[in-house]
């Protein structure tokens, strides 16, 4: 064929030449190379020719993949993820897809707290020092919004395979100090017990917690003001209807079949 023509005319002169590209591939190669994707090999100039210092073919398990090292204008990079079962891979994909995401939020809005379940605990220890202020039913409902967070925390302990009464008791008594030192502290996963999150990098982006706090407390708000279900007494009738008739037929199949029994 006419394109194995060109492979062989190529791979004579040493040159590299793959077929059946991707677009995406394709355009992420020429934005990383400074090249220009070309519909012709005719009249070819230096100005549509991207570089890249290195150039090579490696094989990766069973697959070969071709790696451009050193683009003058790469501003992205290929992860090969590799695992016995797809299932590992999988879920390799989604926590770095959630890592990278994250990273691009910060990046984004440059606002960060401390992770962890260290800003969790903090807010939680502001709420329940602010309901001591409040009489009446309201200081019930700020204790509870309080007591929630916690989940975080724990959650992070029951993941790790930790136990999240011993951390929480250490978390909350951190960041009840006067000084205000414990603000940052959160669930160490490494070692099972609490650690600056801050200090080690562990940061999420403020506008990520604002978020999930609003859409977590509208949620609980929209539950809390649906006081009954609504029934339709239409569909219930109609239904009521067809089960009765069902039974009337099988009633006088009953009788007929006891008229016959007598008859013999």
């Amino acid at each position: 064929t006419h394109a194995e023509f060109f492979l062989q005319y190529f791979a004579d002169r040493d040159i590299f030449c793959a077929g059946r590209v991707t677009e995406e591939d394709l355009h992420r190669v020429a934005a990383a190379t400074g090249g220009t994707v070309q519909t012709s090999v005719n009249n070819i100039i230096d100005e549509v020719l991207g570089t890249c210092e290195v150039f090579e073919e490696k094989q990766v398990g069973n697959e070969r993949f071709n790696i451009f090292s050193g683009c003058p204008s790469g501003h992205t990079a290929t992860i090969v993820l590799r695992g016995g079962a797809d299932q590992f891979i999988e879920e390799a994909e989604r926590s770095l897809h959630d890592a990278i995401m994250i990273v691009r939020r910060a990046v984004k809005n440059s606002t960060v707290v401390a992770g962890g379940g260290a800003i969790d605990m903090e807010i939680s220890r502001h709420l329940r020092q602010h309901a001591r202020t409040i009489a009446g039913k309201s200081q019930l409902f700020i204790n509870s919004y309080a007591k929630a967070l916690e989940v975080i925390p724990r959650q992070l302990c029951d993941n790790a395979g930790f136990d999240a009464t011993d951390v929480l008791n250490k978390l909350r008594q951190k960041h009840a100090l006067p000084s205000g030192e414990g603000a940052n502290y959160g669930v160490d996963i490494n070692t099972g017990g609490i650690t600056d999150s801050f200090a080690n990098f562990v940061w999420e982006p403020a506008v990520v917690k604002i978020n999930a706090l609003n859409a977590a407390t509208e949620a609980a708000c929209l539950i809390l003001s649906v006081d009954e279900t609504v029934k339709n007494p239409k569909s219930e009738s109609a239904q009521g209807d067809a089960a009765g008739m069902g039974g009337r037929g099988r009633g006088a199949g009953g009788r007929g079949g006891g008229r016959g029994m007598r008859r013999r």
